[in-house]
């Protein structure tokens, strides 16, 4: 993808599909969050050992979240399920939130993304990452980010808690656009021209 990808680009970035605006370039993808309990290391003072409960209900809420790495900006919806209507409502909540730009989206191959009835805003263009490739995809780093910063060995008691840890991190992460950046911006994708051809 990255050496394809300043092609793909350039067919898409038509003078008559861009009309004047300005192109922003987003990576999106889905993310699981849930009462399972992510173990991960933690310090104790010698001679303590650490104690984390572990939890096993496989209960769930989404993520739809998308990075902007130029600008290290991170639009992100909540959601109980991950289907094509709610991949739909994502979509038309990011082309309000950027109504003056024309938007690359580049998505994975998940069967809600390429569902015949998936509603695309005409300010939208989605481009396939190549199957199985997530490490193409900087927006893997900032889910990673998440659960590292905001869920390490913690156990909800319930799927409202999982949430109420969501909302307070997700804007948090949003709100500090450097670090977003530092994790996102890597530089073939900084590389890219970004202009209509």
């Amino acid at each position: 993808m990255e050496k394809k990808l300043p092609q793909t680009l350039a067919a898409l970035l038509k003078p008559e599909e861009v009309q004047g605006r300005r192109v922003r370039l987003i990576f999106q993808d889905e993310a699981r969050f849930g009462r399972m309990v992510r173990i991960r290391r933690c310090w104790a003072p010698t001679p303590h050992r650490p104690v984390v409960n572990n939890g096993y209900e496989r209960q769930f809420v989404y993520v739809y979240g998308a990075v902007s790495p130029i600008e290290g900006e991170l639009d992100w919806m909540i959601c109980p399920k991950m289907n094509t209507q709610r991949m739909s409502e994502y979509l038309a909540q990011v082309a309000a939130a950027h109504s003056a730009e024309f938007i690359v989206m580049v998505v994975d191959g998940a069967s809600s993304h390429v569902a015949k009835d998936l509603v695309v805003p005409e300010t939208i263009r989605l481009l396939r990452l190549p199957a199985y490739s997530p490490e193409l995809n900087p927006q893997e780093h900032v889910c990673d980010e998440i659960r590292e910063k905001q869920f390490p060995n913690r156990v909800f008691s319930d799927l409202a808690g999982v949430t109420n840890q969501l909302e307070c991190g997700l804007p948090q992460l949003a709100a500090d656009h450097e670090r977003l950046r530092s994790l996102t911006a890597w530089p073939w994708i900084i590389s890219l021209n970004l202009n209509a051809n």
